[in-house]
């Protein structure tokens, strides 16, 4: 099952799809065979992986596009709701692309939002 509301990537679109495909047995199968490759890596299937709690420190690089910065601001914080971040994300693109802000008072914003989503997840599960 994905984590949800978690960006999905073409290869797990194609897994998806593929197993949207197979009849009923066939899906059986290759979940127990995803099942037996997370045993034999030492991972239980039954448990979750775990997200960080607390943010990864990816360092902010010199002249980094908008969307560099909102790929490397999701890897900093993988605890976080992307979804509701990624429209708010959406709103500063479009004051760069359309409204000509430049990237990096667009990605300074993006950190403190970011940063502030954080502090809320931080105060909900303290």
């Amino acid at each position: 099952m994905l984590p949800p509301k978690k960006t999905v990537s073409p290869q797990q679109r194609e897994l998806l799809d593929l197993f949207a495909r197979l009849d009923a047995d066939n899906r059986d199968s290759l979940l127990a065979f995803a099942a037996f490759l997370l045993q034999r890596q030492g991972e239980s299937p039954s448990e979750p992986a775990a997200l960080p709690t607390q943010p990864l420190q990816i360092p902010r690089p010199n002249d980094e596009s908008v969307v560099a910065a909102i790929r490397r601001l999701s890897q900093t914080y993988p605890m976080l709701n992307k979804d509701e971040l990624l429209h708010q994300a959406s709103n500063l693109m479009s004051a760069h692309v359309l409204h000509g802000q430049s990237a990096q008072q667009v990605v300074d914003e993006l950190e403190a939002l970011f940063a502030k989503a954080y502090e809320r997840y931080a105060a909900e599960n303290a």
